[in-house]
């Protein structure tokens, strides 16, 4: 049997999660898999579709949660080429399903990665991925140049330091509590702020009026949307990702209409809908290149078997984290 965390309502996840117990996948067809899951991630976007919060529609219920994984092959259908038994695999599956212990999968989504940290792999799907589109889609940078992101301490956080030192760019990133800052500089962090109304003039302090970023990041909607538009050089673009603040994005109408700042939303599932196949092979390809040498680290606090459901979903919902929550396919 296939154990698999399911929701049938909404709410609090801790509470509203069931796990259940689903009929084996059977062999696989033509050009399928059977992959057991190895390890999956607890993104904040899992728990605010669960909430019902998230996105433009609620998912149809019942749903089995999990937006990201890795697993590996345990037997191939025919035709079948690329993948082997044992091979580790990205759970590339659309919106959500990677909360369980087994699954039967189209290869076609699949590809084998490098050997790495399993944990770290699991994480590639979503945060890295998002931080280079959001860094490479709206604004052409050059090297040098300034971006400015707030909750710089998340998963795409600490993606996003990484990958804009990877590229040449400097990075500004604010947080909303001390102590963060030793952590932040030792992944490439170029400046680390605590959030404020004055964030503005304290960027412009660092980079001064003519190099102020032409890009910001912002997680947080409301207020930290505006303070990261009063950040920005004239014509910036603001790049919002979610609302960890529950609150709409507020931007100024001096921003707007007198210094041409503009605001932009980006979605992976939009990105996956829209992107060609190789894109979206060579970008994880090359974000699982480096997961292995270690380029990209993302902090990792717990880990759970999907029998200590509850546990796992409750520590992914505390503020203060220093790191990921994920599933793992042990029983430990």
């Amino acid at each position: 049997m296939v154990k698999a965390i399911q929701f049938s309502r909404f709410g609090v996840p801790h509470e509203v999660a069931e796990l259940i117990e689903l009929p084996d996948p059977g062999a696989p067809g033509e050009g399928e898999v059977i992959l057991d899951m190895e390890a999956a991630a607890i993104n904040p976007a899992d728990l605010l579709q669960l909430e019902g919060r998230y996105g433009v529609e609620r998912p149809q219920l019942p749903v089995i949660g999990g937006g990201e994984g890795v697993g590996i092959v345990r037997e191939i259908g025919a035709g079948v080429a690329h993948l082997k038994p044992g091979d580790r695999v990205l759970m590339l599956f659309a919106g959500r399903g990677n909360w369980r212990s087994s699954v039967k999968a189209k290869a076609a989504r699949l590809f084998p990665l490098l050997p790495a940290d399993p944990l770290q792999l699991a994480m590639l799907t979503v945060n890295p991925a998002t931080a280079l589109a959001m860094l490479t889609g709206f604004v052409q940078l050059s090297p040098g140049d300034w971006v400015i992101q707030n909750a710089a301490n998340s998963g795409v956080g600490h993606s996003l330091i990484v990958l804009a030192k990877q590229h040449g760019w400097r990075s500004l990133n604010v947080v909303r509590r001390p102590g963060l800052e030793a952590e932040l500089k030792a992944l490439g962090a170029d400046a680390v702020l605590l959030d404020g109304p004055d964030l503005g003039a304290r960027v412009h302090s660092i980079t001064g009026q003519k190099a102020a970023p032409k890009l910001g990041i912002d997680a947080i909607g409301g207020e930290g949307t505006r303070r990261i538009g009063h950040a920005l050089a004239e014509g910036g673009v603001i790049v919002n990702y979610g609302l960890l603040s529950g609150q709409p994005c507020m931007v100024d109408a001096a921003e707007t209409v007198f210094r041409n700042v503009s605001l932009r939303g980006f979605w992976l599932v939009r990105w996956f809908a829209s992107a060609a196949a190789q894109e979206i092979q060579k970008t994880y390809a090359d974000l699982a290149a480096m997961v292995a040498d270690g380029r990209i680290h993302v902090p990792v606090e717990a880990t759970y078997p999907l029998s200590r459901y509850k546990e796992a979903l409750a520590h992914a919902a505390r503020e203060g984290r220093k790191g990921k929550i994920l599933f793992t396919g042990g029983e430990a």
